[in-house]
């Protein structure tokens, strides 16, 4: 019987990065995976070191050696393509989750089969890494004010990174592999593309996975939303370009000759709106009676004060 959950590990010389990923699988309550790194263009030895540190089931894991690097979304179909499981998921190898998430996540699939998928709330981890440790240097939950994973929000930018996506493989056969023809953005089409088909719903509202962010490194240590931003804003903006050309070519110009100019105009009166304010506040702060009442005020509040002076 093949695995209920398949996990896909895209790496490329970061030991220490992939020995965390993996022991973050290996201390999941839910027991019934595989995993397939996809060792893209890295030495070899650097993956047997991991999973040797990791003290992870060796028999659940397969390793794909790319002699040189293919890049994220063909080692991303790779690694699927090599797996058997009902679920799947894209675990990156600087990335953690909770012992919890799969248990959760397969638990909710299983009461819910018309969804696609399902997402856990992320947890960003700010952290630095000094000679083999890994230094946490701050938290915060990311997008903690969403409601839900929705569309028209993905629309404006992904909203949720591989790592807290576990989708059904029948997925791919409605939307098709990730997009090879982008070096990054893939999973933001991939994303887009499955919540075109449907809803999708949060597990909860505690964070299970952990989106771990160097903001200060470079090279193999990076991450590629900090270190690559430039190449995200430009397939970023080459993707918009490409759809509007698509929606163009069927429609006609005139929506979005409409839209850009009423965009525009509504920018403008809130531009005039806000300098109109700045402006009154300005003047309302340099006037003598409103320095006295204010100066009033911070007396009526200061309960140590003079009470005769109050």
């Amino acid at each position: 019987m093949p695995p209920r959950v398949s996990i896909v590990t895209r790496t490329k010389d970061r030991p220490l990065f992939l020995t965390r990923a993996l022991r973050s699988i290996a201390s999941q309550s839910f027991a019934d995976w595989e995993v397939v790194i996809v060792n893209d263009g890295g030495a070899r030895a650097a993956v047997d070191r991991a999973l040797a540190d990791s003290g992870i089931d060796t028999s659940k894991v397969a390793v794909i050696d790319h002699p040189t690097a293919t890049g994220r979304w063909p080692a991303a179909n790779a690694g699927v393509r090599a797996t058997s499981g009902e679920f799947l998921i894209l675990h990156d190898d600087d990335d953690s989750w909770t012992p919890a998430f799969l248990d959760a996540a397969v638990e909710y699939l299983d009461a819910h089969p018309d969804r696609l998928g399902v997402v856990s709330r992320i947890q960003i981890v700010w952290e630095r890494r000094v000679g083999d440790d890994i230094q946490p240097i701050g938290e915060e939950q990311f997008l903690p004010d969403s409601l839900a994973p929705l569309l028209m929000d993905q629309l404006q930018f992904n909203r949720f990174i591989p790592i807290a996506f576990l989708y059904r493989r029948t997925a791919h056969d409605l939307v098709g592999p990730y997009d090879e023809s982008v070096p990054v953005v893939g999973d933001w089409l991939f994303n887009t593309q499955i919540l075109l088909r449907g809803p999708l719903d949060y597990l909860g509202p505690t964070p299970l996975v952990f989106w771990h962010q160097r903001p200060s490194a470079s090279g193999v240590d990076g991450n590629s939303v900090i270190e690559a931003r430039d190449d995200h804003a430009l397939h970023d903006a080459l993707v918009r370009d490409q759809a509007l050309r698509g929606s163009i070519d069927r429609d006609g110009p005139g929506l979005p000759l409409y839209l850009t100019a009423y965009v525009d105009r509504r920018l403008r009166e809130t531009e005039d709106i806000v300098r109109t304010e700045v402006a009154r506040l300005q003047h309302e702060m340099t006037n003598p009676l409103y320095v006295a009442a204010r100066r009033m005020w911070r007396r009526l509040r200061n309960p140590d004060g003079d009470a005769r002076q109050r």
